[in-house]
């Protein structure tokens, strides 16, 4: 059974106010997964005190510090169920996870963060971790 939507429209608006595009619905996991050019960071988000105390943070912090994918997305599991399990299909072979946070380049899952990653360090270490994907991942090109 979905939360309810008061508890839920605060975390949501954490990561909307910074850009994320909320897939609600298997055809829009769908319409941005199968994509197979650029980069997308998805965050499945979640109610529990580990998302919003650490990995919403960290996740805002570090797309403030260099580069960013073509795509910010989330979906949120336990109220957009049939969303989530969509989305949970494009991140196996990782069991489903919330918090979690997933970059994928060019159709592929190139990066993982799952909530045991997240919830026993600060907001400042998952920040240092996503900076490092998105710094590999969505870098500019090196000029050779």
């Amino acid at each position: 059974m979905p939360y309810p939507e008061e508890w839920v429209q605060p975390g949501r608006e954490e990561l909307t106010q910074i850009g994320f595009e909320e897939l609600k619905s298997v055809e829009d996991v769908d319409s941005v997964l199968t994509k197979d050019d650029g980069t997308v960071l998805l965050v499945v988000n979640s109610i529990c005190g580990c998302a919003a105390g650490k990995a919403r943070p960290g996740i805002a912090h570090a797309l403030d510090q260099g580069p960013r994918p073509d795509r910010l997305t989330t979906v949120f599991a336990g109220q957009d169920t049939e969303a989530t399990a969509r989305a949970r299909e494009y991140l196996k072979p990782f069991p489903p996870s919330s918090p979690s946070v997933a970059m994928f380049k060019d159709g592929k899952l190139v990066f993982m963060m799952e909530r045991h990653m997240i919830e026993s360090r600060e907001a400042s270490d998952i920040s240092t971790d996503l900076q490092a994907a998105l710094n590999e991942y969505c870098g500019a090109p090196q000029e050779v």
